[in-house]
């Protein structure tokens, strides 16, 4: 089971380990919705199929903090939240070269869902971030990105598109190299508890695998 951070009637928050898919796709690997299904079905007993809302999703590679929503009624107010930019994610990501000290990053993406691939496009949506450079290391450099909008790929496009790809990621960096894991983690997230309103907030450090761990 990926990690619980926290769990009540409402919501559970887990941090996803990298690979394991949100939901099922074609690879047919054990994806975390089934996962997280299996896990309250046991603990609770369970018997027939088991209600667990996707609020938000992280890549394939990607890992990090997410919440699902135990009760229909906690998907639909976290989806508005969603929606409505009250859901906060900030990212940790080592890219290549050095990046300014901060700076937003405004595009238009556009998703080609028969290639699975995103680019800078006229056609597409709009996608807006920002970041912090933390340190730099080698010709790299640590940047500290919060999210304005949720879009496909958005993060690893828009650093890739201004020459400052990802480290290890093998669809928008062509110097990626067979093997290596992409650095990008889903560090903090934040939201208004879907019955409470009480503000949720949840943290990780910063991962320790390379090359998260040249900036320790």
């Amino acid at each position: 089971m990926n990690s619980i951070l926290y769990e009540d009637n409402h919501i559970i928050v887990v941090e996803k380990k990298i690979n394991v898919p949100v939901q099922e796709d074609d690879s047919k690997d054990k994806d975390l919705l089934t996962i997280i299904k299996s896990y309250l079905k046991e603990k609770y007993h369970k018997p027939g199929n088991v209600y667990l809302g996707l609020v938000h999703r992280l890549d394939r590679p990607v890992g990090g903090v997410m919440v699902f929503a135990k009760t229909s009624k906690a998907a639909s107010r976290l989806s508005e939240q969603m929606r409505t930019h009250q859901i906060e994610k900030k990212y940790y990501a080592v890219v290549e070269g050095t990046l300014k000290e901060k700076d937003t990053y405004i595009d238009k993406l556009y998703k080609d869902t028969k290639l699975n691939k995103v680019t800078v496009d006229n056609r597409g949506k709009e996608a807006i971030l920002s970041y912090e450079r933390v340190k730099t290391y080698k010709g790299y450099s640590l940047a500290d990105i919060t999210l304005k909008t949720g879009r496909s790929h958005q993060i690893r496009v828009q650093f890739s598109s201004r020459g400052t790809p990802l480290y290890g990621d093998q669809k928008y960096n062509p110097n990626s190299k067979v093997g290596e894991q992409i650095a990008l983690y889903s560090y903090y997230l934040s939201f208004y508890h879907p019955t409470t309103k009480e503000k949720m907030e949840f943290k990780m450090p910063l991962p320790d695998r390379t090359p998260f761990n040249y900036f320790q």
